[in-house]
Parts: structure tokens; sequence; C-alpha cells
């Protein structure tokens, strides 16, 4: 017989003879553990050691809640909000949503999940100290009390709610993790660190080459990734064939730099903030020097007239060899056509949507390929407002390169979906206008972000995965 079949008889014996005890003796009520309102924890499980954890890192409501390894990620940081008499909310610094006994069940072995807050008394919980340095959970609307289900010692063992027994597998202890940040710090970077909206190839001899918004589109290089110089600009004499969508500037914005079949090619937009009388031109370079840049013509354009903005364009290659050009800004958001590989021209007339929030603010599309699949990173909400700025990276994936796009809770991404992957935090301000680069390493974030004076920096960090295939930054 195995020993999941035992314990529902277990347990109710041991229940059973609580009760009788409970009715010859008089039980102390258990004391409220001391909570600091304004602090992260770890919840620490007595039995398995582990620790609560929203299960693959979810943002949406209904979202697992289980057991797994400490990382003190921001998936297993967990604030009490207060609710009134001796009750608590738990919140996920990851989601912000709460702990929710599902579906406001009473039953034993319920579901534990989370949920938006609407501090309902499924989502109150008691403290009730233990002894030892640990406390029960037991939550209002049900009296039960928070568990490992079956005693598991598994990563992904699964939360539940049932009869308060004081058992080690309902016992947690409360570990202060202070301020530090859901997400992680730019990594080091020295020299010349001053961008906005970069964009880095590898090049033939290993270095980097990075192409950034400026006069003329501005260039820098750095031999290993951390120290970085300029290299001028792709047009130091300007770029007078802008001129018309730029009111006679050679500011040049969100260039995309790739390195492929011998050369560096990039394509880069051209307008002024907050219109969509935009375009996106193409250049080539054999070295990518400044000054070596030639420029091949307009690409794709947008009036006033149309519902899309021909600005933030990123180039990918599918496993067929095919290319595809994804940009966007705000309107009716992110699009994607198809472009000639002898040309790097427009092939076609076809105008695919990827991503939108219904004119909501969503741009700087980046579409790369890992394992099975294809993923489309986005920033939302308001750039270029200095240490203002609330950009933030998010996170589609498909099957195939032109869709559909899906979050981590399956919703399509031209359905406003997204899974935040990076966001402010402390003194990092707005990080976006994202880019990828497959290196020795691994995959690579890219990124800007503001500092408290408001000027904009170079951001770098790696890409994790985690078990379901859902990048993260570390």
């Amino acid at each position: 017989m195995n020993r999941s079949s035992l314990l529902p008889g277990l347990r109710a014996a041991v229940v059973a003879l609580l009760v009788l005890l409970q009715s010859l003796v008089a039980v102390a009520p258990a004391a409220a553990a001391t909570i600091d309102t304004n602090a992260w924890y770890v919840l620490v499980n007595r039995h398995s050691g582990k620790v609560m954890d929203v299960y693959e890192r979810a943002t949406g409501d209904g979202a697992a809640i289980v057991q797994w390894a400490r990382n003190d990620g921001a998936w297993q940081q967990w604030q009490f909000a207060d609710s009134g008499g001796g009750h608590y909310r738990l919140r996920s610094r990851h989601s912000g949503k709460v702990l929710d006994v599902y579906d406001h069940s009473t039953a034993d072995g319920a579901d534990i999940v989370q949920w938006s807050d609407h501090n309902g008394a499924n989502q109150q919980f008691r403290v009730a100290d233990t002894g030892d340095g640990h406390i029960r959970l037991i939550n209002r609307n049900s009296g039960k009390a928070l568990e490992v289900w079956e005693w598991s010692t598994a990563d992904g063992g699964r939360l539940s709610q049932y009869t308060d027994l004081n058992g080690a597998n309902q016992q947690w202890r409360l570990v202060k993790v202070g301020d530090s940040p859901a997400y992680p710090n730019p990594g080091r970077v020295t020299g010349d660190t001053g961008v906005h909206d970069p964009e880095v190839a590898k090049t033939p001899s290993g270095g980097y080459l990075l192409a950034h918004t400026g006069d003329g589109i501005s260039l820098k290089t750095s031999s290993d990734r951390t120290a970085w110089r300029n290299a001028g600009s792709a047009f130091p004499g300007g770029a007078p064939w802008a001129h018309p969508y730029t009111d006679g500037s050679n500011h040049l914005w969100a260039p995309d730099i790739t390195y492929t079949g011998g050369r560096y090619v990039m394509y880069y937009s051209a307008s002024t903030f907050g219109s969509n009388r935009s375009a996106i031109f193409l250049a080539t370079s054999s070295t990518g020097a400044s000054g070596s840049w030639t420029n091949q013509g307009l690409v794709i354009e947008s009036r006033t007239s149309d519902n899309y903005n021909a600005i933030d364009p990123n180039l990918v290659i599918d496993d067929q060899g095919r290319w595809w050009l994804s940009f966007g800004s705000f309107w009716s958001g992110i699009k994607m056509i198809q472009l000639d590989p002898a040309t790097g021209r427009r092939l076609g007339s076809s105008l695919i949507s990827i991503a939108g929030r219904n004119g909501g603010a969503i741009e700087a599309p980046t579409i790369y390929k890992h394992g099975g699949y294809y993923y489309l990173l986005v920033s939302f909400d308001a750039c270029c407002r200095g240490a203002a700025s609330t950009y933030r990276v998010m996170a589609g994936r498909s099957t195939s390169v032109t869709g559909p796009y899906v979050d981590r809770a399956g919703v399509a991404l031209t359905a406003g979906g997204g899974t935040e992957i990076l966001a402010g935090h402390g003194d990092i301000h707005g990080p976006g206008h994202q880019a990828v680069l497959a290196d020795a390493d691994g995959d690579v974030l890219f990124y800007h972000w503001y500092a408290g004076d408001g000027s904009s920096r170079l951001g770098i960090n790696k890409i994790g995965y985690d078990a379901a295939g859902w990048p993260y930054v570390h």
C-alpha cells in the first residue's frame, strides 16, 4: 500500500485524538508572532527545508504556490499586508498578487494559489506561534492551516490547506530578506557608458560593436563586454535623406545592428517625438567603423493617417534563413514585415500584428530564438523621462517567428499580454529598449536605464531560463 493511501486515515485519527484532548484540558491560545509589514520574508518549511515559491515565476491569477529550493528570488519573497483582527495577506514581490485558497474552499487539501488582492477572507491568514521560531498560518475563511501537501520534500511540492495538526509540514520559519531588489542591478560596465536604445553585434574578431540613438547614430566598441569606448558615429556628415521625418535634424533613433554575410546590416528610425510620421532606413558597412556606412534607402514609412508607427526596428533571421523586421510604438502596437535577404528591403506587402496594448505604451521589440521558441521582448510604459521613466521589459514566446506570441499565463501579446522580466528598482529607473545577443557564455540582455540624475546608461545582464523555458534576468 502506498504512503498517500495511508495518510487520510492516519490524519483522521489524529484529528479525533486532538478533539478528545481539547475536551479534557484547556488549551492556551497561540501568541501572535511579531510581523514587520514593511519587510519582505522568505518562508521556510520546517519539514522540507524548502521555501514558499510562485511556480515557474508566474504573474497570473490562479498560478500554483509550491515549495522550492531557496534562491531568494522575488518569486520567493512575501510581504505581510495587515487585514486587521490579527490577520494578514501574503503578497508576492514578483507578481504583486496574494496567497489565496482557491475558490474559497473549506475542504482539506484545497489548492493554494496566487490571486489579485481583494482582501477576501480566503486571502487572510492568522499567524500562530508554534515555538522554536516557527509559525502556522491559519486561513480566516476555512480555519485550516497552510501546509506542504502529503509531507513532500521535493521541489514543486504543492501547498494546500489542511486541518491544523501542528505538523512540521504546517510550520514555517520567517526569514527577513531586507530590501534586496526584486531584480538584479545592471552588471559592471566601465568607460563611455552613456547610451540610449542600445543594440550590439559581435564582431568577426570577437569584440563588440554597439550602436545607439544619437546624431548620425552613435557607435561604441568593447573588446570584453565590460569596458566601452566612443567610436564616433555611423554618419558623421549627417543624414539629409532622413530630414523630411526629423524636421531637419540628424538625430536618428533606435538602430538595430547585425553582422551577417560578411558585413554589418543596420536598420534605424527617423521621426520626431510623439509623431507617427516616421521611417525606417537601411545602411550597410564592411567594417562598422565611423563614416564607413552607406545608406541603402527607405525600408518602410508610416504617415499620420496610418495606425502604426515605423520606429524601433529589429531584424531576426529565422531557422529557414528568412529575414523579418519587427517594429512599432504605441498606436496599434508592434508590427512585422518580411524582408528580402538579398537586398534587405521589404518583401511583399503583408503587415503582421504581433503585440499591442490597445493604443497604450508598448515599443522596442526584440525577437530572438532559444531552444524551441522565438521570444519577443518589448518595453511597456514610459520612456525618456529621466528618473521618472517607468519602462519595463516584458516577454512572450511562440514556436513560430510570426507568432502568435503569448505570455506565461497564455495571454496573447496582441491582447495586452506580457510577462515582466525586468523593471525599475532602487536607483535603477525605467530599464528598457532591450536587445539580446547570443554570446559564447549564453544569452545576454543589453538595455538602457536611468540614474537618479536623469542620465541614461548602459545595462548588461545575463539571461537564464527556468524549468518551463521562461527567461529571467540575473
